[in-house]
């Protein structure tokens, strides 16, 4: 499927880096596959090596192309959800009101709740981000995406999620999202990230999960009571983006405080030794 002028058309076909693949040139492995598999033979001897070059690419490509997006949250949620149900719905207000409230979004870039997702952003005027993954079936990337960037590995794409988005809103998904969702809260937890929102939404899909984690994992002590308070649940998208606001605001102004605080001690340690900041001004004579 094409458009007017020749060009496949958003959504279809199959990327693997800048090369679009489709029908029997869909490959049945993908380019992570190849990295995790064992060493059977010694070829990867010869060919780890310079795949790091290519990882590198992934990184620099990606920084440059996110680099200048500014305030956003990336939306995670199944792939499977179709146009007619009612997270789909769902996943459009979210993505409209992250505009609205000032966000980019940024999704996987598939279809189902990613497609949603874009698809409120893009109606609400806002930037549309979506980062794909080579896959070995047909996926692409949805026709609501402003801006695409495709990886081959997985774990390119993840630093991405989270380097550019000042929170997380996690819909109704199956394995990958689940992923997405606890990496995210592992790195709060251990403080790789600053502590920024997650969001689930949805009560009657996250509460058993939620309730897992009160019961067994708390029970046994795998984590701890305040780690539970790092997720949010809601059933209005409404309330997703305003809890985001709220707990955006809130972050910037204890960053601020934090700054402000480590300026007033380095001053006061300068003033108490008789040295002057460079980029002081001078002392009158």
């Amino acid at each position: 499927m094409t458009s007017d002028d020749g060009v496949p058309a958003p959504g279809h076909g199959y990327r693997k880096g800048p090369v679009l693949l489709r029908r029997g040139q869909v490959p049945a492995t993908t380019t992570d596959q190849h990295l995790l598999a064992g060493p059977g033979n010694t070829d990867w001897l010869h060919g780890d090596p310079w795949r790091v070059m290519r990882i590198q690419s992934e990184f620099v490509e990606g920084f440059g192309a996110l680099a200048e997006v500014g305030p956003a949250v990336s939306v995670f949620g199944s792939a499977r959800t179709k146009p007619d149900h009612p997270d789909y719905a769902m996943a459009v207000e979210v993505g409209r009101g992250l505009v609205e409230a000032g966000y980019a979004v940024i999704t996987g870039g598939g279809p189902g709740i990613m497609e949603a997702a874009n698809k409120g952003a893009s109606e609400a005027g806002g930037l549309s981000v979506g980062l794909g993954i080579e896959l070995p079936f047909e996926q692409g990337m949805n026709p609501y995406v402003d801006l695409g960037v495709n990886f081959r590995y997985f774990f390119a794409r993840k630093t991405m999620f989270v380097k550019y988005a000042e929170g997380f809103v996690v819909l109704p998904g199956g394995f990958g999202t689940f992923d997405e969702l606890f990496e995210a809260l592992t790195l709060v937890q251990t403080h790789k990230v600053t502590g920024f929102p997650l969001v689930l939404v949805g009560r009657d899909y996250w509460t058993g999960l939620l309730d897992w984690l009160r019961s067994a994992v708390l029970g046994r002590g795998m984590i701890g009571e305040i780690d539970l308070e790092l997720i949010t649940l809601v059933d209005d998208p409404r309330d997703a983006v305003a809890h985001v606001v709220e707990r955006s605001a809130a972050l910037r102004a204890e960053q601020e405080a934090v700054r402000e605080e480590a300026e007033a001690e380095t001053a006061a340690a300068d003033a108490g030794s008789g040295r002057t900041r460079p980029d002081a001004p001078p002392t009158p004579a």
